[in-house]
């Protein structure tokens, strides 16, 4: 057997239009757009981002834009949603920043022992912010990003984890238990399983009626575990290939190596290699702030840039009025 999963790796949705996402994902959540790029797969399409100052892998949600495809819808077997960890007593300072942009938010909620709260992004991607108890340790030992318009002790950590929704919930759990997950927990309908690292370690498997998904803006697209070296991808590929799973060749993604391998519950998931980080420096400027192409594209730069909208980066450094939670006599409380 490979060596386990320490964690995930990053997690991948569907929106519509480009800017839009920049604009909630960085301007509003303070995520670094830490690169923009194009679709490897449809390079006439970006591939966004977003995560910490150097796109740290088990911070990292990147997301397809197509504004030419009808909506998506949540269902089976895909991702349900996608969770980010943040600091404990950071819950009242988010509600009413998500308040202030007119984001609909549900919670705090308790489940596991930590607070969640609900909410989605302007395609109605499913998201929520988690924050463990008032005594718990930084949930990742990452670095927000610092210059970003959300005060450092409230910032997104990282990526807490995800909720899939499939069509066999034993054979999902099998195959997160062969990644190396372990059950831990089970509430009403939602076992956890998790892994050993030290970021973005859980996969709930929810186990409800659900009807079946459509891919498209609003949807998340497959969840990538991390793996040590390209070896061990081509040790998991043979492996997932003797169990008779659908499972890709190895894949150079330019930041890192990956396979996909879509389970018997139909969820789809990714193994990625680590790495120190996905940022990636534009001919113009720093991380996200001008299209980043592999080598292998350059030539067909001045078609992709005709073809892409340009995006904005919102200001790295405003705060937008916000006081911070550590300003607040309420900020030690999520209630």
């Amino acid at each position: 057997m490979p060596p386990d999963t320490p964690g995930l790796h990053h997690v991948t949705g569907l929106v519509g239009d480009a800017q839009t996402a920049v604009d909630f994902y960085a301007g509003v959540l303070g995520l670094r757009l830490a690169t923009q790029t194009v679709n490897f797969e449809d390079i006439l399409q970006h591939h966004l981002y977003f995560g910490d100052a150097v796109g740290t892998p088990g911070t990292v949600l990147t997301h397809f834009p197509d504004p030419h495809t009808d909506p998506g819808r949540v269902g089976k077997p895909q991702v349900a949603s996608v969770a980010f960890a943040v600091p404990a007593g950071s819950l009242e300072y988010w509600r009413d920043r998500l308040a202030d942009h007119d984001v609909a938010v549900e919670g705090p909620l308790e489940r596991f022992e930590e607070r969640v709260l609900r909410f989605e992004d302007p395609d109605g991607t499913r998201l929520e912010l988690v924050a463990g108890p008032p005594d718990a340790p930084d949930p990742s030992g990452v670095e927000p990003w610092t210059d970003g318009p959300v005060p450092d002790e409230s910032a997104i950590r990282a990526l807490h984890g995800v909720s899939t929704l499939s069509v066999n919930p034993y054979a999902t759990a099998s195959t997160l238990e062969t990644l190396g997950f372990e059950y831990e927990a089970e509430l009403d309908d939602r076992a956890r399983y998790r892994a050993a690292g030290d970021r973005a370690t859980v996969v709930d498997v929810l186990d409800r009626a659900a009807e079946f998904g459509r891919e498209g803006p609003g949807t998340l697209h497959h969840v990538a575990v991390r793996v040590g070296s390209e070896d061990e991808l081509h040790e998991w590929r043979e492996l997932f290939g003797d169990r008779g799973h659908d499972v890709s060749r190895v894949k150079d993604r330019h930041f890192f190596h990956s396979l996909y391998v879509r389970e018997p519950g139909g969820v789809l998931f990714e193994l990625a290699t680590e790495s120190d980080g996905v940022a990636a420096t534009g001919p113009e400027g720093g991380p996200g702030e001008s299209l980043h192409l592999p080598d292998w594209f350059e030539r067909d730069r001045d078609l992709i840039e005709s073809q892409l909208p340009e995006l904005t980066v919102p200001e790295s450094t405003a705060r937008d009025g916000d006081t911070g939670a550590a300003d607040s006599a309420d900020a030690g409380s999520d209630r």
